[in-house]
């Protein structure tokens, strides 16, 4: 006998819809297969951009990778960043770079474009966004005075 069959019909809806309702970011965008493609698509952007490009090795491939493996994280993915690298300490590892309001913005511009190329859901897209935005933000740590473009 189903156990659930002495629940409110309702609930029993709702628990399947849960069930079958993919619960993070990570797995709402796709999952592996997305996020590779949203690095993809992210990447070429920031190496053309005048602001962003300074900041970045002229080999790109691991940065690339550890971005992937962060944003899965980040987006309720596997921990793939902490196991690979360690605690992710985000700000720490991005003090040595001069992050201006103008690079976060840029940073962020050059997301939204990629999120635009790969993510249908424009809902989840501005969720991921605002939760971006918000980390970019915090890596601010030069003041536009302080750095020549």
């Amino acid at each position: 006998m189903d156990s659930n069959m002495n629940q409110d019909p309702g609930q029993r809806a709702d628990q399947g819809n849960r069930e079958a309702r993919p619960t993070s970011f990570y797995e709402q965008m796709g999952g592996a297969d997305t996020m590779k493609a949203l690095v993809e698509a992210f990447y070429p952007k920031v190496v053309e951009h005048p602001l962003l490009a300074p900041l970045f090795p002229e080999n790109i491939l691991p940065v690339m990778k550890k971005q992937e493996m962060f944003l899965t994280q980040y987006f309720g993915g596997p921990q793939l960043y902490t196991m690979q690298m360690g605690h992710p300490r985000m700000r720490a590892r991005h003090l040595p770079f001069a992050i201006t309001p103008k690079r976060a913005e840029a940073w962020i511009g050059c997301m939204q474009q990629a999120m635009e190329e790969v993510i249908e859901d424009e809902m989840l897209r501005q969720q991921m966004m605002e939760r971006l935005a918000m980390t970019a933000f915090f890596f601010v740590n030069t003041d536009e005075g302080e750095v020549e473009y």
